[in-house]
């Protein structure tokens, strides 16, 4: 009787009920679909560094004649002279790294203060315009840049700014804030290339804030810290590579940028120490340059310059891109 009532009612199943097997769907065609896939997106995706190699022969081929008549030279000479055939990229080479460190000391401070702002402080009511409107600075085109630098920048600048770094706060005595006002200068192309380059550096600074883990903050406001001291103790230290990497994406939209810097540097072939002096950048000098190249050397000198400045904006942009994974593995650590 015992036994009856342990095994249950008679006819129960020991175990638990087998469910029929489902008929199995098959996608007739599937694998001849996804090999056409995988090859159409692999090729897309070989065209990118393919283009990129046949860009730098391109270039290279074209001005090696330059290269290899001048040597290292073309990297130091400051003669440019299509009479007697003598060309040095140096001017251009100091104007292009001097107009872009103005850009990032100008530029990094106000994008950083945005990136916080917007990540940390801003109500939601306002985070999205707020954002939208500053990378909508991104979207004006670089004509439009060198027009307002040659009509509001320039007269600006030569009236109100130079005279007050010169004469009050006396910095006139240093050999960077000397010399005559001309408007058109290193500090006209530095001042336009760290409002173009400001979104770029803001929101890759806002992106690497907003994914720092949520933990970290916690841990630092639990341990007593304020919101400040959360901010620059514990959120931006695990953000810094980040951070960084945007400041280089930065500076590597300032080399090339081409039209506006033409329209407001001044487009002189010299090295002048005063940021108040015109000068040249690569791209700029190509741009000016070109139509009157006449002759082959003249041609392969220009596109000399185009390779040198091939080759720094992609170390430039290489190394960003390393730092913002590096950031990326950290996060997801």
């Amino acid at each position: 009787m015992v036994d009856e009532i342990l095994a249950g009612p008679p006819g129960e199943a020991e175990g638990p009920p087998v469910e029929p097997a489902q008929p199995r769907v098959g996608i007739h065609g599937g694998g001849f679909g996804d090999r056409i896939y995988s090859g159409v997106i692999t090729l897309s995706a070989l065209c990118v560094p393919a283009l990129l190699l046949l860009i730098f022969w391109v270039i290279t081929k074209a001005g090696w004649l330059a290269l290899h008549t001048f040597g290292f030279g073309f990297l130091t000479s400051s003669q440019w002279d299509s009479v007697k055939q003598q060309y040095g990229a140096a001017p251009a080479l100091y104007g292009t790294l001097v107009s872009s460190f103005v850009a990032l000391v100008l530029a990094t401070p106000l994008a950083l203060g945005v990136a916080i702002f917007l990540s940390e402080f801003a109500p939601a009511w306002l985070r999205r315009p707020v954002a939208f409107l500053v990378d909508l600075l991104a979207a004006i085109p670089s004509v439009v840049y060198g027009l307002w630098g040659i009509f509001v920048l320039v007269p600006f600048l030569r009236s109100w700014v130079m005279p007050f770094l010169r004469d009050t706060l006396h910095l006139g005595a240093t050999p960077f804030f000397s010399g005559p006002a001309y408007g058109p200068s290193m500090l006209a192309a530095g001042v336009i290339l760290a409002i173009m380059i400001l979104p770029y550096i803001s929101a890759v600074s806002r992106e690497v804030l907003m994914a720092v883990p949520r933990s970290q903050r916690e841990a630092a406001l639990a341990l007593g810290a304020t919101r400040w001291e959360m901010l620059w103790g514990a959120a931006i230290p695990f953000a810094r590579s980040g951070i960084a990497g945007g400041v280089i994406l930065g500076l590597g939209r300032a080399l090339g940028e081409t039209m506006a810097v033409t329209m407001v540097i001044g487009n002189r072939q010299e090295i002048a120490t005063s940021l108040f002096a015109p000068g040249y950048t690569m791209a700029s000098l190509i741009a000016n340059q070109f139509t009157e190249a006449t002759s082959d050397l003249n041609l392969s000198a220009l596109m000399a310059v185009g390779f040198v400045l091939f080759v720094v904006t992609l170390l430039v942009n290489a190394g960003a891109r390393w730092l913002v994974w590096r950031t990326s593995l950290e996060t997801s650590i």
